[in-house]
């Protein structure tokens, strides 16, 4: 057993999320807000072909300012790991690699999903949460997805949505999007008590714990449709696809928004570095299986 809780970071967030310096104080500080409520931080990253897990302040300032690092799914790691070079990591890349070093719960913005428009666009996030036992914490999908076909994917792949403080899917952005979580819990306890029962029963993979972003933080559900509608044309007249939609879109949302979504993604990420320290110490209190 670990002798305190940790909680994973990824490392997208600081490469392709956000501008220099915004990346590195970001990400400095969700290292802060773990360290706050009693658990470990473990940002994830490929730096010289090595896994990294739990960067030092100079690793993350290097790749805050670094040029080129390659973003990795876990398709990707491979090609980074054995060419020696920079790879800033996914949520898929991030759970994969977390749970081979033994981390039960993983903190991110939002996972990705089904893409608007492109049902066949899945991200690989999904398929590796349904074959890891990993813990996800999150303000629900990206708003810039299809949250139903989403949540569809999700049950058919048997991932447990689990609403932290709601009843609906968090929109990202916005703190509902009218969708129905499979269930509903209040408090770290509760999602610890339902982690170990998957894990004594060796259900398989994770459990997504979707948390709304703080309400002074939110955007509408009205603003942020509009501004993700808008972005998803530009996306399509632009012939962007793939990888390269997320930060397009993200980037096309933030001008549309006049830096309101920043803002946003910036709290949302606090808040969810703070409830998954919680939980991460809830399950580390229990006793070993």
């Amino acid at each position: 057993m670990q002798h305190c809780p940790i909680v994973a970071l990824e490392s997208t967030l600081i490469t392709h999320g956000f501008a220099y310096p915004d990346n590195l104080h970001i990400a400095l500080e969700l290292e802060h807000v773990v360290r706050e409520n009693s658990a470990q931080p473990a940002t994830i990253a490929i730096l010289d072909g090595k896994v990294r897990v739990g960067l030092t302040e100079a690793e993350i300032r290097l790749l805050a300012q670094a040029q080129n690092v390659r973003k990795c799914s876990t398709r990707d790691l491979g090609y980074v790991l054995g060419l020696g070079g920079h790879g800033s990591t996914t949520v898929a890349a991030t759970i994969f690699l977390a749970a081979r070093h033994n981390i039960r719960v993983m903190a991110t913005g939002g996972i990705g999903g089904v893409h608007r428009g492109h049902p066949f666009d899945v991200s690989a996030d999904l398929t590796e949460l349904a074959r890891t036992p990993i813990t996800v914490v999150c303000a629900g999908p990206k708003a810039l997805l299809d949250l139903e076909l989403t949540l569809e994917h999700l049950e058919t792949l048997g991932v447990p949505v689990i609403g932290y403080q709601t009843d609906t899917l968090p929109a990202f952005f916005a703190r509902s999007s009218r969708l129905p979580v499979d269930v509903r819990v209040d408090t770290p306890e509760e999602v610890a008590r339902i982690v170990r029962a998957r894990r004594e029963h060796a259900l398989p993979g994770g459990e997504l714990v979707c948390v709304p972003i703080p309400e002074s933080e939110a955007l509408s559900e009205d603003v942020a449709e509009a501004a993700i509608a808008e972005a998803q044309r530009r996306a399509d007249a632009a012939g962007v696809r793939g990888a390269a939609a997320t930060p397009f879109m993200l980037a096309e949302i933030a001008r549309l928004t006049n830096g309101a979504s920043v803002r946003a993604n910036m709290a949302l990420l606090r808040n969810n570095a703070r409830v998954a320290a919680q939980i991460a110490h809830a399950l580390h209190a229990l006793p070993a299986l």
